[in-house]
Order: C-alpha cells, then sequence, then structure tokens
C-alpha cells in the first residue's frame, strides 16, 4: 500500500513538474495573525523588531549544534514572517503552521493536550486518523532527533526547547499529509514523519497550531520529500504592500529558474541553516567588503525567509549606510525610534526623489536590488535602508528577496535568483 501511494504521489509531481501551495504572510488578510487595526507602519516596525531577534537565536543554535549542552530549535516562537495550511490525516485536519526555513521537525498540537498553550483552532486528534502511527524508540527518525526519549510502550518522545525558553514536547508519529495546490487540486503525500505535541508552552501565537521545517536536516519536509521533488525548492514573496496577491512555495522544479537572468550561487549547509558567500556591498561607485581577510570565500550570512531585515555586521553596516547617506539628497531622519535602522530619510515635501540602486556580490552572483527591495517607508513620509546590524551573524532577509524567485538545489548545493512579479507568479 505505501508504495503504491507512493508512486502515486511521484506520478502527481512529475505531471505537474513540481507543486505550488500558498505561502501567507503573517500581516496579509488570509492570516490568522492578521491585526486590522494596525496600519502599514505598525507591521512594518513590528517585523523589524522580530527581526532583531532572530541573530541571536541563530548563533544559539549554532553554539548548541557544535557541542553545547543545551539543544534548542532555531526559531523564535511567533517570530516567523510565513504560514501555510496544511491538513493532516484520515479524513483531513486542517492546520494553519508556521513555515520556516531554519527549523527542521514539523510539528502539530494534539489531543490530549493539557499542558499546551491555548489554541484558539481545534486540536489534532490522532485517535480520529486511520493513517495516525507512532514511531518506535529505535526507528530511524527517531535517531535523526537532536534529544529523544522513549515511553514505557517504546514510542519515541521529543522535546524542542526555543530561545526564550518556550516549547513544545510529544510523541514522533507519521501521516498522511495533503496540500492544496495553486491550482486548487490536492495532493496526499503518505507517511510524512512529524511531532504530535502533547506539551507546549511559551510565546506562542494561539492562533497557529504547529510548525513546518523547511531547513535541510532529516526531519524537514523538504528532507521527506527528497528525491519526489529533485531535492529542490523555491519561493516567490510578493512585496509587503501588495496584500491582494499571495505568496508562493513550490515544491519541485515548478517553474525553475531558467534563462540568460538567472544568477548563481554556491549554497551552504550548516547546522540546518543555508549559508551563502557574500564578498561585497556596491553602492554608487563603492564596494564594501563583506567578508573579513581570513574568512574571504567562505560562506557568511544565511538566506531566510522568516527575517525581514538584512542583518550585516556592524563595520559593514556602518559603511553602508554613511555611503548611501552620501548618495542620497534628503535630510537625514534622526529619530531614536529610528536607531536599529543603518539610514532613514525625511522625504516630507519632496517629490521624484531616488534611492540608489545597492548591489549584493554573492560568490559567483552579483544581485541588484532595486530600492523597493532595499528601502521601507516605516512612518509617515520616512523611509529607512532595510538594513540592521547584529555582531552574532549576517543574515538576508525576505524583502531583499521580494520579486525573486528563490530556488533551492540541495543536490547541486546551489541557490538561483531570477527576477520575476510574484503577484503573477
Amino acid at each position: 500500500m505505501k508504495l503504491v501511494a507512493l508512486a502515486l504521489f511521484l506520478a502527481a509531481v512529475a505531471a505537474a513538474d513540481g507543486f505550488r501551495v500558498d505561502l501567507i504572510h503573517r500581516d496579509s488578510p488570509r492570516s490568522p495573525l492578521y491585526d486590522p487595526s494596525s496600519t502599514a507602519f505598525d507591521r512594518v516596525r513590528a517585523a523589524a523588531e522580530r527581526s532583531a531577534l532572530r541573530p541571536s537565536r541563530v548563533a544559539r543554535a549554532g553554539l548548541a549544534a557544535s557541542g553545547d549542552s543545551t539543544i534548542e530549535a532555531p526559531v523564535l516562537p511567533d517570530t516567523a514572517e510565513y504560514l501555510m495550511e496544511v491538513e493532516l490525516g484520515t479524513p483531513k485536519f486542517k492546520v494553519v503552521a508556521i513555515v520556516d526555513t531554519g527549523s527542521d521537525l514539523i510539528w502539530t498540537n494534539c489531543k490530549p493536550c493539557t499542558q499546551c498553550y491555548e489554541q484558539t483552532p481545534p486540536l489534532f486528534d490522532p485517535k480520529d486518523s486511520s493513517t495516525y502511527r507512532d514511531l518506535a524508540c529505535d526507528s530511524q527518525p527517531c535517531d535523526a532527533l537532536p534529544v529523544s526519549g522513549c515511553s514505557k510502550n517504546s514510542k519515541c518522545e521529543y522535546e524542542y526547547t526555543y530561545g526564550d525558553q518556550s516549547e513544545v514536547v510529544g510523541n514522533l508519529a507519521s501521516e498522511t499529509f495533503t496540500f492544496t495546490t495553486t491550482g486548487s487540486d490536492a495532493i496526499a503525500i503518505p507517511k510524512i514523519t512529524f511531532g504530535c505535541s502533547h506539551e507546549s508552552s511559551g510565546t506562542f501565537s494561539n492562533r497557529t497550531g504547529g510548525l513546518v521545517g523547511l531547513a535541510a536536516g532529516q526531519l524537514s519536509l523538504v528532507s521527506q520529500l527528497g528525491s519526489s521533488i529533485d531535492s529542490k525548492f523555491s519561493y516567490c514573496l510578493v512585496p509587503l504592500s501588495q496584500t491582494s496577491a499571495t505568496s508562493k512555495l513550490v515544491f519541485g522544479d515548478g517553474s525553475g529558474t531558467s534563462g540568460s537572468d538567472v544568477l548563481s550561487t554556491p549554497l551552504t549547509i550548516q547546522e540546518s541553516f543555508y549559508y551563502l558567500t557574500l564578498n561585497g556591498i556596491s553602492v554608487g561607485n563603492t564596494n564594501i567588503s563583506a567578508a573579513s581577510p581570513a574568512a574571504s570565500g567562505s560562506p557568511n550570512i544565511i538566506i531566510d525567509s522568516g527575517t525581514t531585515l538584512n542583518i550585516l555586521s556592524p563595520d559593514v553596516v556602518d559603511k553602508l549606510g554613511k555611503e548611501v547617506k552620501d548618495l542620497v539628497d534628503l535630510p537625514v531622519a534622526d529619530d531614536s525610534d529610528l536607531s536599529s535602522f543603518a539610514a532613514c530619510f525625511d522625504v516630507k515635501g519632496s517629490r521624484d526623489y531616488k534611492f540608489p540602486v545597492i548591489t549584493y556580490n554573492f560568490e559567483g552572483a552579483s544581485l541588484k536590488l532595486d530600492p523597493s527591495n532595499s528601502f521601507l517607508e516605516v512612518a509617515e513620509d520616512v523611509v529607512c535602508l532595510a538594513v540592521t546590524t547584529s555582531s552574532d551573524i549576517q543574515i538576508f532577509g525576505n524583502v531583499a528577496q521580494q520579486n525573486l524567485h528563490v530556488q533551492y538545489d540541495l543536490g547541486a548545493k546551489q541557490l538561483s535568483f531570477a527576477q520575476v512579479d510574484c503577484t503573477t507568479f
């Protein structure tokens, strides 16, 4: 039965040349996290604040993976920027989950869940599903957990602790996952390993019920689909201002990046994160080195859909901010509330003001970012460079990736960019 079901799934993927699902921004009207009382400026500021939480969290995850005694998952609850809908079990049960390219384990809250955060949507009940199976302690997926335990009846148990001490605890299991594609067709994938959480606590939003990991670890959705999607996935993120359009997440080739305008750069996987090599940043006639001489040519920046701003080292931000201020013929906005941004400008009363193209010089790929990918209006008549600083780690965030088709080829260890209109992708 498993082989027949998997064969049907593979045929469906091959026929469609991959499959697409909607990627819902947390501030979209389609999102359960949407707050209609928030202004566009409120949402931008909140996204910037969430970005500030990511670097220290990622850095601590790296320390844990390299030998620290505390194993923590590399995402903070309620800081992710994108969500997706997935249906679990037989019959199908809808879950709205966080999507994160920096996490592996897929999980959802399950009944009984007497020690869980107060989730507004109904809880998944494994007893109602004919395709649910707990996994044994000696199973290969159980071995792939960073921390696991074994119950009295030999079921595999997990515990994930997050950076703010939020945590999820439950049984590792397998289940049929059904995805509604953008063409309204459904693709059911059998025996996906996931965590059925019976305890969860901390700062999770009560309007979401789980997490889908898209990192490179063995338990992520991407790794589990593996050869059936040719170890490829991609996304196309619509601009934050386009609330009527929806971003897309593609498993497999889909509308694969191709043509003369495609840029490709080596992709390195470290502690489940996706790293690129950023050699420098060009603005005007100036090139700013983004790598220390000792680490030149080495992977030094994470590409992450769950971070809004670009996060760069202090010396790079200082130089970039100064160069942008020299090029932009506008008054600098010096509000103390804007101190986290590299540079901000007062555009009140200005007409036809221009911001520079900024080029990120990745290894083998010089990616030119239009001003819409580099600058954000964060308050009325105030526009800021969408860059902030951290001494922990560098991150290439999602504002810079909007209106790009970004494809991850894990087999070839390559990442590709292609300029597209993501509202029509």
